[in-house]
């Protein structure tokens, strides 16, 4: 011991930064980390097994967040990640990127080169915050040890707030390796509950006259919804108003799909049709077509719900914003609104929408049973389907057959994963061992393009090593698109 480290120890214990972290962790009832072990992290991952945290090491530091991701987004709370230095950190970024346009609360702690040696061309020294910076809710360096507490409590905070996504911590190795007395560490209080505001009196008032009023009413919903704990609130507001529902993929199951205001098959004439929008907690993005003409009625009136003021008004404008919570909004939007108000038009919408999704599914039906060789995809996606409990977890990643088993596989749980708005391919097999760990009693199962399946396959190691049984069902159509190789001007490549 040194002779500082000696008065130190003289007015109390000491204690260094891998283990205020693993500490603060455990406070934060974190029972999982995804990673991948190198320096300087080592002795943080020991500390956080030494607290009783769980560590699943992987073969590749982007399959770390992808796991993490979909522990996430089962369990709807913060997940945590952890990568050495250097390449190690870096690797982490393709994951992280996913994360953020997914929004999905992951908390990645990256280890960094000392501080002491910064701008001498030390090993592994790199700018890591700057990286993160554009593709998390927050990036920062924690430069002090006795301070820690206070950036996990940040990185937390940002994480889950009013609306989730990734944060990046970058802790430099003589940050995590010094010693400092217990007694200055700024311990902090964990996080309470998220907010959950409700929307104005009058705002509500001016959306239950527009829904009174619609004719052909059609709502959207994404996974704002599902961090928001919603499912209990959208049914019954659904329910009440008598409104046809659709998901964004990333949402899907918060309603069961076999309901009978789904109509899974008349998306695009319920889009193009209606006359008035309630957008739920999902972004104005490509993945619904900005809620734009033609894809949507330009002349729909439109509610939007969302707790953060910048999604509001992005692509559309809306009639009434509603900016709040999604499951609050949607409980005070179902006490106010009268069913005697409700227009009995709403029947021949219905009707209408019914036939299209009857002729549509018939249709799927008709590809599903051919028996010809090469297997359609429709037939792959019904084989499955049929085989799946109502509350497994399915995973798809790909292209191909990402378009196809969107079309013919309903969802009767909030338990779909896929390549998400990023559309990052490979997500498949980390995110259904991710999904195995939170949901250890689901039968968990990942249809896999080729392609995507051979991006992380290594991960299989991980599923093996830690007796993890997920189910890899791989659609091999020998092209990174569903073009035939003169179409797409080169001979057979892996397939997406």
């Amino acid at each position: 011991m040194t002779e500082p480290e000696r008065a130190d120890a003289d007015s109390g214990s000491l204690i260094d930064g891998n283990q205020i972290i693993a500490r603060c962790l455990r406070q934060l009832d974190v029972e999982v980390i995804f990673f991948l072990m190198g320096g300087p992290m080592l002795d943080c991952e020991s500390e956080c097994a030494g607290q009783g945290i769980r560590l699943i090491d992987v073969r590749h530091e982007q399959a770390a967040v992808m796991m993490a991701n979909a522990y996430s987004r089962m369990l709807r709370r913060p997940s945590v990640c952890m990568a050495a230095s250097g390449p190690g950190v870096t690797n982490l970024v393709t994951g992280i990127a996913h994360a953020y346009v997914d929004g999905a609360p992951v908390i990645a702690i990256g280890g960094a080169a000392a501080q002491a040696n910064a701008n001498t061309q030390s090993f592994q020294e790199l700018d890591q915050v700057a990286l993160f910076e554009p593709i998390t809710r927050w990036a920062a360096r924690c430069r002090d040890t006795a301070q820690l507490p206070q950036f996990i409590h940040w990185a937390f905070q940002h994480a889950f707030g009013s609306h989730p996504g990734p944060v990046y911590l970058d802790v430099p190795a003589d940050v995590l390796y010094r010693k400092v007395p217990e007694h200055d560490v700024k311990w902090v209080v964990s996080p309470g509950l998220r907010p959950r505001p409700h929307p104005a009196p009058a705002d509500i008032d001016r959306a239950v006259e527009l829904i009174a009023a619609s004719r052909r009413p059609c709502l959207i919903y994404g996974s704002g919804a599902l961090w928001s704990q919603a499912d209990d609130a959208l049914r019954s507001f659904v329910e009440r108003a008598d409104i046809p529902f659709f998901a964004t993929p990333q949402g899907r199951g918060m309603i069961d799909e076999d309901h009978e205001l789904s109509y899974l098959g008349a998306r695009s004439t319920a889009f193009r049709e209606c006359d008035l929008i309630v957008q739920v907690a999902t972004r104005q993005n490509y993945v619904i077509d900005h809620l734009r003409a033609p894809r949507w009625n330009a002349d729909a009136r439109l509610i939007q719900i969302d707790i953060d003021q910048l999604e509001i008004g992005l692509n559309r404008q809306p009639d009434v914003a509603l900016v709040a919570d999604a499951r609050a909004a949607l409980e005070d939007l179902t006490e106010r609104l009268d069913v005697r108000e409700i227009s009995c038009d709403h029947c021949a919408w219905r009707a209408e929408l019914g036939s299209e999704h009857t002729a549509k599914l018939a249709g799927g039906d008709r590809l599903a049973s051919d028996r010809s060789v090469p297997m359609h995809p429709l037939r792959l996606c019904r084989a499955v389907r049929d085989a799946l409990p109502a509350d497994a977890v399915l995973v798809v990643d790909g292209q191909e057959i990402l378009n196809y088993a969107r079309q013919s596989i309903p969802f009767h749980r909030p338990r779909s994963l896929n390549s998400g708005p990023f559309g990052t391919m490979g997500v498949g097999l980390p995110m259904a061992i991710g999904a195995k760990i939170a949901l250890p009693e689901a039968v968990v199962v990942v249809l896999h393009g080729d392609g995507s399946f051979g991006l992380n396959a290594m991960e299989m190691d991980t599923a093996l090593r830690f007796g993890i049984p997920v189910v890899c069902v791989i659609s091999n159509n020998g092209g990174w698109t569903a073009n035939t190789p003169s179409q797409a001007g080169a001979g057979p490549k892996p397939g997406r």
